[in-house]
């Protein structure tokens, strides 16, 4: 079962979560990912053994000016506006590419070929039975769905059977979020009971549920501040609350010890166990729903 584990916001608890819930179920050799490219983390609190990596990127354009007759075609045809003809040069803008191959294969000379733009690295390990990996996007990059997508499918097995399967996501209900929520069996939102975390939370709702048509479910972090919104707006809209998380001091040192959830207060372990076997059974109820 493929889990993606995400947020409207950033810091509302999502990697404490992913983490823990990896560390609960590590007798079932768990596969985490950390699909935040822009700010990796959960390698801070897991401390795996690195032990592969690898440089990814996108195919973009190059240009054999020899071959190259300047007709402007390759521009026509890039809805990106990431390739121009000015006069006899050709101009190529790598941060606007998003790699679809249009012009390689409009070009009427073959002039074009396709070359990898490095913009980040993929990394493999682990910690003890829980597999890990992690991707980590280039300084100045803009694109974080090449690296997410690339991470998947060299860490994600194409048959998982069993195994849980834990994605990290991204902050926020944006495109890098979609990819990390792309192929998932289940969508586990955490949210803090707040207006801030209430705004957010819908938009992911929106997100996975109305738009991606995958089962959700919510984590309340930090429970004990901001109102009752959360919980009404989950009643409405028929969002499962599966787990809340009081808000308690000796979680918050924890976390800035970098110290997981689960092996700060082991009562936790059992919790998390629990949440993952709640899950099974929606995600379960709704394939039945679909038939």
């Amino acid at each position: 079962m493929i889990i993606t584990v995400a947020s409207g916001k950033g810091g509302t608890g999502k990697t404490t979560v992913a983490v823990s819930l990896a560390l609960s179920l590590a007798s079932e050799e768990p596969i985490l990912l950390d699909c935040d490219v822009e700010e990796p983390n959960a390698a801070l609190f897991l401390n795996p053994t690195i032990e592969a990596h690898r440089e990814v990127g996108q195919m973009i354009p190059s240009v054999d000016l020899d071959a190259c007759t300047a007709c402007g075609r390759c521009a026509e045809v890039c809805q990106y506006n990431a390739i121009a003809v000015v006069g006899e040069n050709v101009l190529i803008f790598p941060e606007l590419c998003h790699g679809c191959g249009s012009c390689t294969l409009n070009c009427p000379t073959e002039a074009i070929t396709e070359v990898l733009d490095v913009t980040g690295v993929i990394e493999r390990g682990r910690n003890g039975r829980v597999q890990f990996a992690q991707g980590i996007l280039n300084v100045g990059e803009a694109m974080a769905v090449p690296v997410i997508s690339q991470l998947k499918r060299w860490a994600i097995p194409s048959s998982t059977g069993e195994r849980p399967v834990i994605l990290d996501a991204p902050p926020g209900n944006a495109c890098p979020v979609v990819e990390a929520m792309h192929g998932a069996d289940f969508v586990l939102l955490v949210t803090e009971p707040t207006p801030f975390g209430l705004h957010d939370l819908k938009q992911a709702v929106e997100v996975a549920r109305d738009e991606m048509g995958l089962p959700v479910g919510v984590i309340i972090n930090r429970e004990g501040v901001g109102d009752q919104g959360v919980d009404a707006y989950c009643e409405a809209e028929d969002v499962p609350i599966l787990m809340r998380i009081p808000i308690e001091r000796r979680i918050a040192e924890a976390y800035s010890e970098g110290v997981p959830l689960v092996d700060a207060l082991p009562a936790y372990r059992e919790r998390f166990r629990r949440l993952y076997a709640d899950i099974g059974q929606l995600v379960n109820g709704s394939k039945e729903g679909e038939r």
